[in-house]
């Protein structure tokens, strides 16, 4: 009976050190995952600002040209 309680008290150390290995790897996991979606956010707003930039600047050019006012008040 103590053999037994000695061998699965070692198994148990051995288990117990795989798991701490384990959750370390799933915490830098985490932590890089959640560095890799915070730049992805970054990149995916600056793309949408440019795009909203752009399709401000070309909505203000047709407004511009569409209105024969604007263009002959700026000569």
């Amino acid at each position: 009976m103590e053999r037994l309680n000695s061998e699965l008290y070692l198994q148990n150390c051995y288990i117990m050190k795989e798991n701490e290995k384990l959750r370390k790897k799933a915490q830098k996991l985490n932590q890089e995952n959640q560095q890799l979606l915070s730049e992805l956010k970054q990149r995916l707003s600056k793309s949408n600002k440019g795009k909203q930039s752009n399709s401000s600047v070309s909505e203000q050019l047709s407004l511009s040209s569409s209105n024969p006012s604007n263009s002959m008040s700026s000569n």
